[in-house]
């Protein structure tokens, strides 16, 4: 059964890839970032884009108008992410604001957008970090993006059980290092052992039966320990 997705970050690495991938297989695809070029560049008819800043109040209407066109939204995967590396002396307010933003504020306002349009049996999946998870190895410069990854796997267990009786499901993926455009920017000269297709075609086959398995459930998503 052909599903209607929304999926944020779609500029490049991950989020351009699930873009491609569910409508490679005849989902319904709008696909938000700020950047909408490389996916019009894709001219899929299967993929509805324009630009969206997240950070943006005024957007969201957007987001709201289109979807008034679609009987349910079945998927929501948030995926779009800011990632800031930088001494925690030198991290402001002002930079942990901004990571926030993107974040965690942007992922509780455009879920809060989409809940009413979907069924009992949706699917809300939010990307997260094993830079979030408690007890996992955390790493020096990450103070505002590691807090924010950890900000949405609670706010995950909260959505599940405020939901819990009627829908939809929600679950969050705590994903280790992949080899995308923003890692390689924040991390110049590491190699991740996973490509954004690889980790895009996993959440996709997550996003799409998880629900089935999983409500309120952190999974980590990485080969390594802890």
């Amino acid at each position: 059964m052909y599903k209607n997705v929304i999926i944020t970050g779609t500029s490049r690495g991950i989020g351009f890839e699930l873009a491609k991938l569910f409508a490679d297989q005849g989902h319904k695809v709008l696909a938000l970032s700020r950047n909408p070029r490389p996916i019009l560049e894709v001219n899929h008819s299967n993929i509805a884009t324009f630009s969206c800043d997240l950070s943006v109040p005024e957007d969201y209407r957007k987001v709201a108008e289109f979807i008034e066109e679609w009987d349910q939204v079945d998927l929501l995967i948030n995926n779009a992410g800011a990632l800031l590396n930088q001494p925690f002396l030198e991290t402001t307010i002002k930079d942990f604001e901004a990571i926030y933003r993107v974040n965690v504020f942007a992922v509780a306002e455009l879920t809060r957008v989409v809940l009413p349009k979907m069924p009992k049996d949706g699917h809300v999946v939010t990307i997260s970090s094993m830079g979030g998870v408690q007890g996992s190895a955390k790493f020096p410069g990450l103070a505002a993006y590691s807090s924010s990854k950890a900000a949405v796997i609670t706010l995950t267990e909260l959505w599940a059980e405020e939901f819990k009786d009627t829908g939809p499901s929600f679950n969050v993926l705590a994903i280790g290092a992949v080899q995308t455009e923003m890692l390689a920017e924040a991390f110049p000269g590491y190699e991740a052992p996973l490509t954004a297709l690889e980790m895009a075609t996993y959440i996709k086959d997550f996003a799409v039966s998880g629900h089935r398995f999983y409500n309120g459930k952190l999974l980590q998503v990485s080969s390594s320990t802890p």
